[in-house]
């Protein structure tokens, strides 16, 4: 996969957080059991996310995690950023290093094009915007079953 486990489990739970519309912060314990991802290794993920600026964190009985600005100003490329970094965007889809114009990998020309395509779309798209089309088409966030 492209994305690291841990970027994939934060845009899931950044999203889930968006499409709650909650006034307040929202318990990682939550999240990790609406979601089914582990709560140590969410946690660690909402750390990097505070980090990044992308979300506040507040402990005690109504402690949790909330969106830093509003939902329609986050991207999945600053979920993505904070995470994983830029590499997604910048390195050879076979990790070859000094993959470029000179020694190019045998998808570099075909990865070139799709890899800023995918950048255009995760700088493009607000996690408001897939909230929205998340509940009205009806996707998922986990593995199977529903959210609750």
């Amino acid at each position: 996969m492209l994305l690291s486990r841990g970027c994939e489990y934060g845009l899931r739970a950044t999203l889930y957080l968006v499409s709650l519309k909650a006034d307040g912060f929202v318990p990682i314990r939550r999240l990790s059991d609406q979601l089914d991802i582990e709560f140590h290794f969410l946690t660690k993920l909402f750390q990097q996310l505070t980090e990044a600026g992308l979300v506040h964190s507040q402990r005690g009985p109504k402690g949790g995690v909330a969106l830093a600005r509003s939902a329609d100003r986050v991207t999945p490329m600053d979920v993505v950023l904070a995470i994983d970094g830029p590499d997604l965007f910048k390195e050879c889809v076979l990790g070859l290093p000094g993959c470029g114009e000179q020694r190019p990998c045998p998808l570099h020309e075909t990865w070139a094009l799709e890899r800023e395509r995918l950048r255009m779309m995760f700088l493009h798209t607000s996690l408001m915007k897939m909230a929205e089309e998340m509940k009205t088409e009806g996707f998922r966030l986990k593995r199977s079953g529903t959210i609750s």
